[in-house]
């Protein structure tokens, strides 16, 4: 009882937060609905970029995979602080000087309108199919163990996690559908620095009780138990090799920060240069701490359980949560794992309708569409592709090497393509819009054809990095057989101030700097 009514309390409070914030908002324009009115502030977009990126499949599948795996998935999240400084540099000013909406335009502007079209047509199926039916599942998965709802309800497990993710499907819809971005960033920054707080304090508590009262005893008796567990160079047959750092890792970093729609456009809603650089840089610092909260629980829960939920890794997050908990405040930390799942899921739907929106409706249906209608397409767009996650979430349950993972390898169907022209647009002049069409289809084909058709024995994020090296050759030599004759511009449209934040530089080399003390500290365990 205790734990739903503290549960209920704080998403009513959030909720009401944000219709607060929101009620005096134009979400009716074009800019208002999917940029949040270019108004967005640097914490606000740290709070909205972590808890984006940061959701149940991150809490559920990340904690599973180092109960299993231990420290060396620490690169999925640490080199992000890597490509956070790219992005806040080199690619974002960039953007916000071009006054972009959605990422598939830069690619009209530098290629052509057929070349837009096709990598936001890719984009759409990459957030149905992939993104959106996990985010739900591993929300469910969690919010059914912490509640036991099939005991409540007296219906199986399975039913249970489809029950929760109904209803987690239809909530965060409408935070997408009526409240489009700034109601979307708004909640997130609340549940993200809430998760930051509840995260944090999980193995805080975990460690404190294993030390007796003494958090560095605890950690202490942690690594004694199993100190292969907090190596972070992994080796050559591991879930995550150390070599994948250096080929396709560097590539899916730089694309997920710089050049992906749904993190991105909380950038592109930033009120001027200044606040997009604080938000990416601050949103970097905020990654080097979240090992803390996705990772070191799944090891300790290895000190607590042993290898007893070895083939249910994806449960030993719940299970934690639940060990070490008080009552009352298991209910507060559901509720923001609620946002955690609410806010990933809404936040990919507001991209989806964007980039169907502005890319494809007004790009080939309708070009003369005026801001309310670009709206009223985008609910509708948002209302259908959540029905459709609903429908597919159940069928991800399973997965061999755990959640996040099959997020991972879904992922690189689109994202290492994508970012191979974005890259090419960005740093070559000479690549034609038939390369890089051309280059879309070669390496869409390759890894479909290397990772489900006929696998390769080899990881699966090295695949990324042939298939880049693969994009580019396919691009050059289509380009020097067929040239562009197309002049690119990248004119300024005035719309925000790109003044520079002064401390960029220095904030930016911090970051690079402790990555890299990081490997280098634990790479000591190994």
């Amino acid at each position: 009882m205790t734990t739903g009514l503290s549960f209920l309390a704080y998403t009513l409070f959030v909720a009401v937060y944000s219709w607060y914030r929101l009620r005096k908002e134009n979400l009716n324009s074009q800019d208002g609905y999917f940029l949040g009115g270019r108004s967005l502030t640097g914490v606000v977009i740290a709070g909205s970029m972590l808890l984006t990126n940061i959701s149940t499949e991150h809490l559920i599948g990340m904690n599973g995979s180092s109960y299993k795996n231990g420290f060396i998935i620490i690169a999925w999240e640490v080199t992000s602080a890597l490509a956070l400084v790219a992005a806040a540099v080199y690619f974002v000013p960039k953007y916000l000087k071009m006054g972009l909406t959605t990422i598939p335009e830069y690619l009209e502007k530098r290629f052509d309108k057929q070349t837009r079209a096709l990598v936001a047509f890719f984009l759409m199926i990459s957030f149905v199919v992939t993104i959106l039916p996990i985010v739900l599942y591993t929300g469910a998965i969690n919010l059914e163990s912490i509640f036991d709802i099939s005991k409540a309800f007296q219906i199986s497990k399975q039913q249970g996690i489809t029950l929760t993710v109904i209803v987690i499907g239809l909530i965060g819809s409408l935070y997408a559908i009526m409240g489009g971005l700034k109601a979307v960033a708004v909640s997130d920054t609340l549940n993200g620095y809430g998760l930051l707080i509840g995260g944090l304090a999980i193995p805080c508590i975990a460690l404190y009780n294993i030390g007796n009262g003494n958090l560095f005893n605890g950690l202490k008796s942690v690594y004694e138990f199993a100190p292969e567990k907090f190596n972070v160079v992994g080796s050559a047959d591991s879930v995550l090799p150390f070599e994948v750092l250096f080929t396709g890792l560097v590539i899916n970093q730089l694309y997920f920060w710089s050049m992906n729609q749904t993190i991105i456009q909380r950038a592109l809603g930033a009120k001027n240069l200044i606040e997009a650089q604080k938000g990416l840089l601050f949103t970097g610092v905020l990654k080097i701490l979240v090992p803390l909260i996705i990772i070191l629980p799944g090891v300790i829960g290895y000190y607590y359980y042993g290898n007893s939920l070895y083939d249910q890794q994806d449960m030993i997050y719940p299970e934690l949560v639940k060990k070490i908990f008080p009552v009352g405040l298991i209910g507060v930390f559901a509720a923001i794992i609620m946002g955690a799942v609410l806010s990933t899921f809404n936040s990919v739907l507001n991209s989806a309708a964007t980039i169907f929106s502005i890319d494809l409706y007004k790009g080939y249906i309708n070009r003369k569409s005026s801001d309310s209608k670009l709206v009223r397409v985008g609910k509708i767009t948002s209302t259908i592709l959540a029905l459709f996650a609903i429908l597919v979430a159940p069928l991800v349950a399973n997965a061999p090497d755990g959640l996040y993972q099959l997020l991972q390898q879904l992922n690189g169907i689109f994202f290492i393509p994508i970012a191979s022209i974005m890259i090419a647009g960005f740093f070559t002049k000479n690549i034609s819009a038939i390369a890089a069409k051309l280059s879309l289809i070669v390496g869409l084909s390759f890894y479909l054809t290397c990772t489900f058709i006929i696998p390769v024995d080899l990881h699966f994020v090295h695949i990324w990095g042939i298939e880049f090296v693969l994009n580019m050759i396919v691009m050059f030599t289509v380009s020097y057989l067929y040239p562009s004759n197309k002049v690119v511009e990248e004119k300024d449209t005035y719309i925000l101030d790109l003044s520079t934040w002064k401390y960029t530089k220095h904030l930016s080399a911090i970051l690079c700097l402790v990555t890299i003390l990081i490997y280098i500290g634990l790479g000591t365990y190994s």
